[in-house]
């Protein structure tokens, strides 16, 4: 049942958060044409106000289960809100993320996105979109950055289990590099309009090898995805 705290809560948290993420996302545009360093500030500034924000205004505590590789794989993480797709960058060490090919077309924030390292996703081109997206994904994992998707290609209710997007499988045939699944709950206090006091988990799944028939890989990721739904 919903109470006049968690809907104040919720309203202060829109009004304070959105107002921060103007300047940021505004700073942003001037900080990418200074370089990289001031760019990857902004982002990881933007990424911490929203953590304080969730923490001290909604009354979220975040739990980490697991720990990040010290070897270059490809995490896939499960996604149920706009909570996670935030917090990347505070979970990750500055990760080479994978979105939606439309969110870069958003003015200001698409282009910012694009320079500290999101990688469009474009479905509709085939194999030409995958050629794209693993010489990217090639050029940041040499560079030491955590490579990051989405598998499930959009958010997914909390309980529900979704197959995977086709790119997954091809993305990790032509890497050849091991994934870790990572596990979240963000969905029932976060994905609301009224969000919830409460705590979100992080559960990082072991390492899957590489060279797996995809049927394999996706069952494993999936199951490691969903170990929170319970």
């Amino acid at each position: 049942m919903m109470t006049a705290i968690a809907v104040l809560r919720s309203i202060i948290f829109y009004i304070v958060f959105y107002s921060g993420s103007v300047l940021f996302v505004t700073g942003s545009r001037i900080a990418r044409e200074m370089g990289f360093r001031p760019l990857r500030k902004m982002v990881h500034g933007w990424v911490a106000w929203h953590r304080w924000c969730v923490n001290w205004l909604l009354g979220i505590r975040v739990v980490v289960e697991g720990v990040n590789a010290s070897e270059p794989v490809l995490y896939a993480v499960r996604h149920e809100s706009f909570f996670e797709a935030i917090d990347l960058p505070h979970l990750f060490d500055v990760p080479a993320i994978f979105a939606k090919e439309e969110l870069f077309a958003i003015p200001v924030w698409g282009g910012s996105a694009e320079k500290y390292g999101c990688v469009p996703v474009a479905r509709g081109d085939g194999a030409r979109a995958l050629r794209r997206m693993i010489s990217a994904a090639k050029t940041y994992n040499a560079q030491g950055r955590p490579l990051v998707i989405f598998p499930e290609g959009t958010r997914v209710p909390h309980g529900e289990r979704r197959n995977l997007q086709s790119g997954f499988a091809g993305l990790y045939k032509l890497l050849g590099l091991p994934v870790i699944p990572v596990a979240v709950d963000s969905g029932p206090l976060y994905h609301r309009i009224w969000k919830r006091s409460g705590t979100i988990t992080y559960r990082f799944g072991e390492p899957i090898e590489p060279g797996l028939p995809r049927d394999e890989i996706e069952r494993r990721v999936l199951d490691a995805m969903n170990a929170l739904n319970d």
